[in-house]
């Protein structure tokens, strides 16, 4: 999939095309980056109402192609590097969101995978 990065994009729209790839993540957007590992404040997320150009330096418009196979870090990374973006994945976990910082080296596949066992009903 591609998801296309432009500057009158919203992060609503951002989260929306990477949240119907993956139903069990979501990716938030942070004021600062993070290093590989590392939680961001979530005094820091971004509020998604706000433009992609509201939220970055370096405005370069493009497409930013994500695979299953890819790693989160590599996700963040790109977003980062390319399109000046500070982005973190979050994994569902029953009802809560977890940061993806302590697996950053899984896939989105297996990050996804993950969320939906968690979200499962416990049987008896």
């Amino acid at each position: 999939m591609e998801l296309l990065i432009s500057d009158n994009k919203t992060i609503k729209n951002l989260q929306d095309e990477f949240n119907k790839l993956f139903p069990f993540l979501k990716i938030e957007f942070f004021s600062r980056s993070h290093g590989k590992g590392e939680a961001s404040p979530k005094s820091l997320i971004r509020n998604n109402s706000k433009t992609l150009g509201e939220c970055r330096k370096t405005h370069s418009n493009g497409s930013l192609k994500i695979s299953a196979k890819q790693k989160v870090s590599e996700l963040e990374q790109m977003l980062q590097e390319h399109f000046g973006l500070s982005a973190q994945v979050f994994r569902k976990s029953g009802k809560v969101w977890l940061e993806t910082t302590s697996t950053d080296d899984w896939t989105l596949a297996k990050q996804n995978e993950q969320a939906l066992e968690f979200s499962k009903p416990v049987e008896d």
